[in-house]
């Protein structure tokens, strides 16, 4: 009786897969369930972003807020020259057009020399004109809360710990944070305060009526100190004027350089 050798050329059955492979499994269809997967997976849409303050699809009003507030960046950028050069050639000029604080305090001290006339004038025009964007702020409250500090905030840990504390101070002032808000030190309370008091239901008459009272009382107070320096402040603004040029054209080539240097960085 002879043994019957296996042939070698048979197909042999293939082994079951080890526990824990890597390969793969495909369902009855042929597909990947690893893609499978992926694919079912939600995508994100481009406005579910933290460096958003919104926390919902955007509508109209939300894209026109956001335009105004990229539109206040770009205004107050390209008039940095024109303030440089009309804080040296006419301040009350300066003042009428932007409300510049360093100018009203100019043309104080240019009117107790009797070098400003009809000063209050322009000092009403400034007072207006110092607050033109004011309720864009305002409105931002208004549609996202506390949306637009959290974007601020978001830059650097630094600039969070300052809006932290900003906000802390908006919150224990109430409404006397109009006034306040024009306080020139080192943390950004008047844009908080802003924002605030559209978020917590502040009428944007109120709003703009304890807005324009602030901004006039503060105004006052720059050309009182204008006005009691005096003389030397004056002897110092002829010199500036020498130079108010030059200053203006450093200014351009500023903004000019930072916008490259900030483009080019973002490519790279």
């Amino acid at each position: 009786m002879t043994t019957q050798q296996p042939d070698p050329w048979q197909a042999r059955p293939e082994a079951p897969a080890a526990s824990g492979s890597s390969i793969p499994q495909k369902d009855p269809a042929g597909q990947d369930q690893g893609a499978a997967t992926a694919q079912a997976a939600p995508e994100k849409e481009w406005w579910d972003d933290p460096g958003m303050p919104w926390k919902h699809e955007p509508g109209r009003a939300d894209k026109q807020c956001m335009a105004w507030i990229l539109f206040m960046g770009l205004f107050g950028m390209a008039m940095l020259p024109l303030r440089g050069w009309l804080l040296g050639l006419n301040p009350p000029v300066l003042v009428a057009l932007t409300g510049s604080r360093s100018g009203t305090a100019a043309m104080g001290a240019l009117a107790s020399q009797g070098l400003a006339n009809n000063w209050w004038l322009y000092l009403m025009a400034g007072s207006i004109m110092s607050i033109k964007f004011d309720w864009v702020f305002w409105w931002a409250g208004k549609l996202w809360g506390r949306g637009m500090i959290e974007v601020w905030a978001g830059q650097s840990k630094r600039a969070a710990k300052n809006y932290a504390k900003a906000e802390t101070w908006a919150h224990k002032l109430g409404w006397i944070g109009m006034f306040v808000a024009y306080v020139p030190i080192p943390l950004p309370l008047m844009q908080v305060i802003f924002v605030l008091a559209g978020s917590t239901g502040m009428g944007w008459k109120k709003f703009m009526a304890l807005d324009f009272l602030a901004s006039t009382v503060w105004l006052l107070a720059y050309f009182w100190f204008g006005w009691s320096v005096g003389e030397p402040a004056v002897v110092l603004l002829k010199q500036y004027a020498k130079v108010a040029n030059y200053v203006a054209i450093g200014l351009i080539v500023f903004i000019v350089g930072s916008t490259v240097v900030n483009s080019r960085r973002k490519q790279a």
